[in-house]
């Protein structure tokens, strides 16, 4: 039924001389995230289509983004997912201010955890964008040290709401 099911999305690093023989990655934090779309694993509930017809993205680098609100995917990714938008919203960036679009929410996956999420649009030179709502969603932390993303040590690394 739909086509280009899964797809795996690599973006190149965007790399830094210090000097001749050492680069470096300037501390960006990137991670692996899975991106489905909710309607399809809902219909796959229902069997109305397979699982194998649901639409994902993989994407192996996926840049955390503290500064960021939302979950981002550029427009050819939300194109592959099948998102219908929503709404349109006003955004302030670093390069000044605008409208974005808001599509459907999808189930983001991050080191086995999952969470629900609306996504917002950028443009296809910007990487998938992992914002701090999903990240209090996932109850993950980013890790200096490592330049990755841990499990909230304040819950013991476990997946934990917090309800106050």
């Amino acid at each position: 039924m739909h086509m280009d099911k899964r797809t795996t999305c690599r973006r190149r690093r965007r790399v830094m001389t210090t000097s001749p023989l050492e680069p470096e990655t300037m501390g960006r934090v990137l991670t692996e995230a899975t991106i489905e779309n909710l309607e399809d694993l809902w219909a796959a509930k229902r069997g109305l289509v397979s699982p194998e017809e649901v639409r994902r993205i993989v994407v192996a680098d996926a840049l955390v983004d503290t500064g960021a609100t939302l979950l981002s995917l550029p427009r050819s990714l939300i194109g592959r997912l099948g998102l219908a938008k929503t709404d349109t919203k006003r955004i302030t960036s670093s390069q000044g201010g605008g409208e974005a679009g808001m599509y459907e929410a999808v189930r983001l996956t991050i080191h086995g955890r999952t969470c629900t999420m609306d996504v917002m649009e950028v443009p296809d030179d910007v990487p998938v964008l992992i914002g701090q709502l999903p990240l209090e969603h996932l109850d993950l932390v980013v890790d200096l040290r490592s330049r990755s993303l841990i499990g909230n040590p304040a819950h013991g690394g476990e997946h934990v709401y917090e309800l106050y």
